[in-house]
């Protein structure tokens, strides 16, 4: 089965007016103000959608999240039976501060076909690699380089490593240095970090490090349509996190999962800007309409693109 494409535009919908309800909160130095109104507008706009959808991937578990939480149903009950994996406000310290990358992003897939990750951590990789075995989380940081670098008929000074700014991964980035790749460090926008390997123009080879397990999968719904390479292996703080995943039905919490076992079925994937960043540009108002900008991707019908709408607020 596959997604019918009316929901290309619906979805688009969705994140762009969830993405205006958190702009109006851009600078004002509150991120819980900005979440809220992003996560209100989301819920909203999906239960007024013809679909019996569920809350696979959310903003916690019930006990945690009184909206948008992972097993939420939404929608009206008619219609078909979706996986919907959001993340209303991805940089809610960007859009609190007006700095660079704030989205919203929602993927929606077939029922049972998105991974419902657990609020834990999750070692990635990912890189604009068709073929297996070039890289690979059970590898090595210097061959990595040096495969994909072989891969790309690169040497390894010309590539350059996507990686968030955590203490975590100061063993990797200073390995990083002395291999003489490029680094680009992110602070934030584990999602969008992601992307960045899927066009020639965000100039960035590989993404790798540990982010959260909730963002691996919503990156993993666009990597997914460009036909990228991505691999996720969570990871846990404690015995409690542990008893949670296998409530979730993770049977083996050591595996390492490949892109087709995190997204195993049609999906699409919107990601509109909030405040402008490297994927796409922010709101932007004039009067009483909104400019917004979505990276929207549709496996089944190979939509990869931006698009560029404007709405009356």
């Amino acid at each position: 089965m596959t997604l019918h494409n009316k929901f290309e535009n619906l979805f688009l919908n969705i994140s762009s007016k969830a993405a205006l309800s958190a702009f109006k909160f851009v600078g004002k130095r509150d991120k819980i103000a900005a979440d809220k109104a992003a996560v209100d507008s989301m819920r909203n706009e999906l239960n007024k959608m013809d679909i019996k959808g569920k809350i696979v991937i959310g903003e916690g578990e019930l006990d945690e999240a009184p909206m948008l939480y992972i097993g939420e149903n939404v929608g009206t009950n008619n219609g078909p039976e979706l996986d919907i994996a959001v993340d209303p406000l991805e940089g809610t310290n960007f859009a609190a501060n007006n700095l660079p990358g704030a989205l919203s992003v929602i993927a929606v897939g077939e029922k049972k076909s998105l991974f419902s990750a657990p609020e834990t951590y999750m070692k990635k990789i990912s890189a604009n690699v068709k073929e297996k075995n070039v890289i690979d989380l059970d590898f090595n940081i210097k061959k990595n380089i040096d495969n994909l670098a072989q891969y790309k008929n690169k040497t390894p000074e010309d590539l350059t490593v996507c990686i968030l700014e955590r203490p975590r991964h100061k063993e990797i980035i200073d390995e990083l240095k002395l291999l003489n790749v490029k680094i680009k460090l992110i602070t934030d926008g584990d999602v969008s970090g992601a992307l960045l390997v899927t066009n020639k123009k965000y100039n960035v080879d590989l993404f790798l490090g540990i982010g959260g397990g909730p963002e691996g999968v919503l990156a993993a719904s666009a990597l997914d349509a460009y036909n990228c390479f991505f691999q996720g292996q969570l990871l846990f703080d404690n015995e409690n996190d542990k008893s949670r995943a296998k409530q979730m039905g993770v049977k083996d919490l050591t595996k390492k999962y490949d892109l087709n076992e995190i997204i195993s079925g049609d999906s699409i994937f919107c990601a509109t800007g909030i405040t402008s960043g490297d994927l796409v540009s922010g709101i932007e108002i004039h009067n009483n309409e909104f400019i917004s900008e979505t990276l929207i991707t549709h496996k089944a019908t190979n939509l990869k693109k931006v698009i560029k709408i404007k709405q009356k607020i």
